[in-house]
């Protein structure tokens, strides 16, 4: 089985899955598209960040099974289950801030968040019955690893469109 898990940046994917009780081997995707050669194709100087190469990503991953896969871009791998972590904007803005993000990267993150972008991407690629999505706004890393746990054993209907954020624009 493929599991990925996939958000905005600043939604809790890296910190709840490296709490994640699994079979699973995990992959930080960002992390070796930073320290791997070959995984992108150019530096965006602008955002301070590197461009993946997806195919070059899927082919570094090859045909590997039991893997459950953390990023951003995550939902544009073939998975089995594609589980879409929500953060209200606001708080989302504010965890990317303290992390140190510029306060345009955070804003466009926040408006992409109430746009739904990674979920109505998610849904386009693998369909309703793949897409599980978890609000982490008001949940700690645990609860939301306990829900992504849940979602990968099938303790968890796929669920997309439930969470809104439209207030925010």
């Amino acid at each position: 089985m493929r599991v990925v898990v996939t958000g905005t940046p600043g939604t809790g994917k890296t910190t709840a899955t490296t709490l994640i009780d699994t079979d699973l081997d995990v992959i930080h995707l960002n992390h070796v598209i930073r320290d791997e050669d070959g995984l992108y194709s150019e530096v965006d100087e602008e955002r301070d960040s590197l461009v993946a190469d997806l195919d070059a990503v899927r082919e570094w991953l090859g045909d590997r099974d039991d893997v459950l896969v953390d990023s951003h871009l995550a939902h544009h791998l073939t998975a089995d289950k594609v589980i879409v972590l929500r953060c209200h904007p606001d708080q989302l803005e504010q965890r990317l801030l303290e992390r140190g993000e510029t306060a345009q990267k955070a804003r466009e993150n926040a408006e992409s968040e109430a746009l739904d972008v990674i979920l109505s991407e998610a849904v386009n690629e693998h369909g309703l019955e793949a897409v599980y999505e978890i609000d982490t706004t008001d949940r700690t890393p645990e609860a939301v690893a306990a829900a992504i746990e849940a979602a990968i054993v099938g303790d968890r209907a796929p669920s997309a469109g439930e969470v809104s954020f439209i207030d925010y624009l």
